[in-house]
């Protein structure tokens, strides 16, 4: 019984004959880009997460840098960020001429440490960049105080979290700004690379598209040095197909997730948390395990496949090193010893709407064994 941990083919399979239907009127009508389709879509997510305002962008990446930049915050700023976190979230920080200070995860939740983040601020912080990890909502309500206490923006990295909730609000609406990627193996995912922000302030709204648009809101006329980052009408189609099915993506996934926790041997492997007043999405179901390659191998022979998100903490990556190096800023990954530890032990289970619950139930009768 082979269990592959996604297979995209398949996961698209229930929605081909609407993906036709929308590429027909996307041909149609003639028009490619920041057409109708977009703006649709941008409504209709910006309803779905309650947010005031959604901007489609060409990727993730571009959302979180372009929410840095349409700030205008001091060249060399410093912006706290988990030590953990995918290199996306970092490469946005430095590739708008700022520094990262990272900040250590809770162990139990992967998710940046509240309690860990005053003593990094400094003069030099002008905000925080939150990362829901895996699907689960950072703890917000003291991240928002420090924002509050200190001045800072506070920038949400919504990559895995589409409709993940704190307390009965839906994550990217907390901050100035949401970064959203639609990256074809999200919950909510496109056919290609596309992304978004989420924003709720009128004016942070209007500049954001015209940043997106090479810093204009009116053809030919550049109010801003902007970028050319826009969500293409073909998979704003897509997106608005899937949005509609993304509750059920959601149910599905959580139900599987549940299997896992009710049946893995707890002795055995340390499992995902989903703290009072968080509803977690299980973008990834992540367990963490001493002998991780050992049990990964230990399931391929199995015939399962899983995923490692991700094998190397930012801190010890070498572009990050000698991006620091230049410009002779200090790191150790011996600072980060809880991220280093998640990164070593880390293992992504298969919990996608391919699987049915006997799968899950021969993933678990597995690893038991292992």
């Amino acid at each position: 019984m082979n269990i592959d941990y996604e297979n995209l083919k398949l996961l698209n399979q229930p929605f081909y004959e609407s993906y036709v239907e929308g590429l027909k009127k996307v041909l149609d009508s003639g028009w490619f880009i920041l057409g109708n389709h977009v703006t649709e879509f941008e409504q209709n997510f910006a309803k779905y997460i309650h947010s005031n305002h959604f901007v489609g962008l060409a990727s993730g990446l571009d959302a979180l840098e372009i929410a840095i930049k349409v700030c205008d915050l001091p060249e060399g700023s410093e912006i706290i960020v988990p030590s953990n976190t995918y290199i996306a979230t970092i490469n946005a920080i430095l590739n708008t001429g700022h520094k990262p200070v990272f900040v250590e995860p809770d162990p139990t939740t992967s998710n940046i440490d509240p309690s860990r983040i005053e003593e990094k601020i400094t003069a030099k912080t002008k905000a925080i960049m939150v990362v829901h990890l895996y699907g689960l909502p950072c703890n917000m309500d003291p991240i928002l105080d420090l924002c509050n206490k200190y001045n800072l923006h506070l920038y949400e990295d919504c990559a895995q979290s589409h409709g993940a909730t704190y307390n009965g609000k839906t994550t990217g609406t907390f901050g100035t700004f949401g970064a959203f990627s639609f990256y074809p193996t999200k919950n909510l995912g496109a056919l290609g690379d596309a992304g978004g922000l989420s924003v709720q302030d009128e004016t942070l709204y209007k500049k954001t598209k015209a940043f997106r648009n090479y810093g204009s809101n009116i053809k030919y006329h550049n109010e801003y040095i902007g970028d050319n980052s826009r969500l293409d009408e073909l998979q704003a189609a897509f997106l608005d197909i899937k949005l509609k099915a993304l509750d059920s993506i959601t149910d599905h996934k959580r139900k599987l997730a549940q299997i896992y926790l009710d049946n893995l041997d707890q002795n055995k492997f340390i499992l995902p948390t989903e703290p009072a007043g968080c509803k977690h999405v299980y973008h990834i179901f992540n367990i963490r395990n001493d002998k991780r390659d050992e049990l990964k191998q230990y399931l391929l022979d199995h015939q399962i496949k899983t995923e490692i998100h991700y094998p190397i903490a930012p801190c010890d990556q070498k572009s990050i090193k000698d991006a620091f190096a230049v410009r002779q800023w200090e790191i150790s990954m011996n600072d980060f010893q809880i991220a280093k530890q998640i990164h070593q032990t880390e293992l992504s289970l298969p919990v996608s709407t391919i699987h049915s619950q006997e799968d899950i139930y021969r993933v678990i009768e597995v690893m038991n064994q292992f």
